[in-house]
C-alpha cells in the first residue's frame, strides 16, 4: 500500500512542487492566450470547441499524467477563457485579480484549512478574526462588533436578512426555530426598487416570500428617496424586518443617503441593513470615503473584496455591529464543536455561517492589506474612478453617444443614439463580444420621458491599469461597430418593410 501511495506526489505541503506547478501553468496561459477580452467567435463555438477538446462527457480510466493535465486545462482557459487584465474589459464587477492576492489563495487551497473550528486551522482562524477586526474599524463599528468571510455577496444578504428575521422575532417573543417564520406576523423587507435581486433571492429563501420585499421609489440619481420610504413604512401592514440601503448600485455605483435611512430606521426601530458589496471599497480612499458617510450607523454591512479590492472571488463578508447576534446560527456538534471544547477554547466561527467546511478566504485580503495599507488600494481606486470620469467626459463629446447616469464609483452608463434604440444597442455589445474586441455590459434603464426601460451599455472600470488613452481608444472602436450594426439593422428594416408591402 505504502508503495503504490509512494507513486503520486507528496499530498502535504507540497510547496516546492505547488510553486512549480503554477509556474508552468502561467506560462502556459501567457503563451497561449488569444490576445483579447473573450476568444473571437461565436459562444455556441466556443463552448462546443472546449467540450471537444475534452472529449466523451466521463471520466477517464487512466489519467494522462499531472504535467499533461496542467498543460491541457492551462491551455483551453487560454485560448477560450476570459482575460480580465485586458484593457477592453469592461463589463462586471470583475476585477482582474492582484498577482500577491492569486499567490496567497493558492496558499489557501495548499493549506486546506477550513475556519469553523480551532483544529480545523489555528493560524488561519485568528487572521479571520484580525481582519475581521480591522475591517469593521475601517467601517466605523465598535469593539462590540464581529462579522464573517463567505461566497459572495447574495450569501452575505441572506445571512443578514436571516439575523434580521430572528432579531424582528425576538421583540415579538417568536422563536423562529419552533414556530417557523409564518409566525412572524406579514413580514416586509424594505430597500430601493434597483436594490440587488439577492435581497428578493434571500426573502425567498428564508420563507418570507418575494413579497415581502417592498420596493421604494427612487430619484433621478437612482438612490433611495428618504420621504418614499417613511411614507411606505408609515402604510406598512405587517412587520418590518429590515430596511436594506445600497452602497454602490450594481447598473449604477450610487449610494442611498445613509444618514437620512439611518434615521428613519432608528425612529421606526428596524434593523438597517447596508448592501456596499460594490461601494464598501471607497473607505479605502480619501477621496472617496465620504459616499458611504453614515454606514457606520448600520446593524449590519455586506463587503465585496473581489470587486474594489482586486482580489479572485470569493472575498465577501457580512459585519454586524454587534456579534452577539450571530447566535441565532449557533450550534454544537459533539463531534465538532462540544461545548466543553468550546469553554476550552477550541472552538471557532461555525457560529457565525450557514457553512460548516469554510475555505481561509482571508489568507488573500490579509496579504493584499500588507502588501498594499488602505493609502495603495485607495490609489487604485481613484485611478478607476478617474478612468470612469474620462469615460463620461469621452460620451458627452460624441453626439452619437447619450450619457444615462453621471459617474459615481466606477461605473459608465450609457447608450449609442439611433433609430431602433434596443436592437442596435444588444446587437452591438454582443458584436464587440464576439469578434473579441471588447467586452462590455449591458443594462436597461427608465430615462426620464419614457415608459418603457431602454437597453443602456455599461463599462464598469476596475483594472488600475487602464488608461485615458485606453478609453478613447475603446470608444473608436466601439463607434466603428456601431455604425456596421445600424447599417445592417437598417438595411433589414428596409427589407422587411419591401417584404410585408409586397
Amino acid at each position: 500500500m505504502t508503495d503504490d501511495f509512494n507513486r503520486f506526489a507528496a499530498p502535504g505541503p507540497g510547496w516546492s512542487e505547488v510553486g512549480d506547478a503554477l509556474s508552468r501553468m502561467a506560462t502556459t496561459v501567457a503563451d497561449r492566450h488569444h490576445g483579447s477580452p473573450l476568444p473571437y467567435g461565436a459562444p455556441g463555438e466556443m463552448l462546443t470547441a472546449v467540450t471537444d477538446a475534452l472529449g466523451p462527457g466521463r471520466l477517464p480510466d487512466d489519467g494522462i499524467g499531472e504535467d499533461r493535465a496542467l498543460t491541457q486545462v492551462a491551455e483551453l482557459v487560454a485560448r477560450y477563457g476570459l482575460d480580465l487584465t485586458h484593457r477592453f474589459t469592461a463589463a462586471h464587477l470583475q476585477p482582474p485579480p492582484l498577482t500577491v492576492s492569486v499567490a496567497a489563495d493558492a496558499l489557501a487551497s495548499a493549506t486546506n484549512a477550513s475556519l469553523d473550528t480551532y483544529d480545523s486551522g489555528p493560524a488561519t482562524l485568528a487572521i479571520e478574526n484580525w481582519t475581521i477586526t480591522a475591517l469593521a474599524r475601517l467601517a466605523g463599528f465598535g469593539p462590540s462588533a464581529g462579522g464573517v468571510f463567505g461566497p459572495g455577496g447574495s450569501f452575505s444578504n441572506l445571512l443578514a436578512m436571516l439575523i434580521a428575521r430572528d432579531h424582528a422575532a425576538a421583540k415579538l417573543r417568536i422563536d423562529t426555530r419552533h414556530h417557523g417564520v409564518a409566525a412572524l406576523p406579514r413580514p416586509l423587507v424594505f430597500c430601493s426598487r434597483v436594490a440587488h435581486f439577492s435581497i428578493n433571492r434571500a426573502c425567498a429563501t428564508l420563507g418570507l416570500g418575494e413579497s415581502a420585499v417592498v420596493a421604494v421609489d427612487v430619484d433621478h440619481h437612482h438612490r433611495m428617496i428618504p420621504a418614499a420610504l417613511e411614507a411606505a413604512l408609515d402604510a406598512a401592514d405587517g412587520t418590518p424586518v429590515a430596511i436594506v440601503a445600497t452602497a454602490g448600485t450594481t447598473d449604477f455605483g450610487t449610494v442611498d443617503p445613509l444618514p437620512e435611512i439611518a434615521d428613519i430606521a432608528g425612529r421606526h426601530d428596524v434593523w438597517l441593513h447596508v448592501d456596499a458589496a460594490y461601494g464598501f471599497g471607497s473607505l479605502f480612499s480619501d477621496r472617496l470615503r465620504h459616499l458611504v458617510h453614515g454606514i457606520d450607523r448600520a446593524d449590519s454591512v455586506t463587503l465585496d473584496l473581489h470587486k474594489i479590492g482586486w482580489q479572485p472571488a470569493a472575498a465577501s463578508l457580512l459585519l454586524l455591529r454587534d456579534e452577539d447576534l450571530f447566535s441565532a446560527l449557533n450550534r454544537n456538534v459533539a463531534y465538532l464543536n462540544p461545548e466543553d471544547d468550546e469553554e476550552a477554547g477550541f472552538g471557532g466561527l461555525l457560529g457565525h455561517t450557514l457553512q460548516t467546511t469554510r475555505r481561509p478566504d482571508v489568507l488573500k485580503v490579509l496579504t493584499t492589506f500588507l502588501a498594499y495599507g488602505r493609502s495603495g488600494l485607495g490609489d487604485m481606486l481613484d485611478t478607476c474612478h478617474a478612468v470612469a470620469r474620462h469615460a463620461q467626459a469621452r460620451i458627452t463629446a460624441e453626439p452619437q453617444l447619450e450619457l444615462v447616469a453621471q459617474v459615481s464609483l466606477t461605473t459608465v452608463v450609457f447608450r449609442y443614439r439611433c433609430q431602433n434604440l434596443d436592437t442596435v444597442n444588444a446587437e452591438l455589445r454582443r458584436r464587440l463580444i464576439s469578434s473579441g474586441t471588447a467586452l462590455i455590459g449591458r443594462t436597461r434603464v427608465r430615462i426620464a420621458g419614457n415608459d418603457a426601460p431602454s437597453t443602456c451599455l455599461k463599462l464598469t472600470l476596475l483594472n488600475p491599469n487602464t488608461t485615458g488613452s485606453d478609453i478613447d481608444e475603446l470608444f473608436d472602436e466601439l463607434l466603428r461597430h456601431a455604425l456596421e450594426v445600424e447599417s445592417e439593422n437598417a438595411e433589414y428594416t428596409i427589407a422587411e418593410g419591401v417584404q410585408a408591402h409586397d
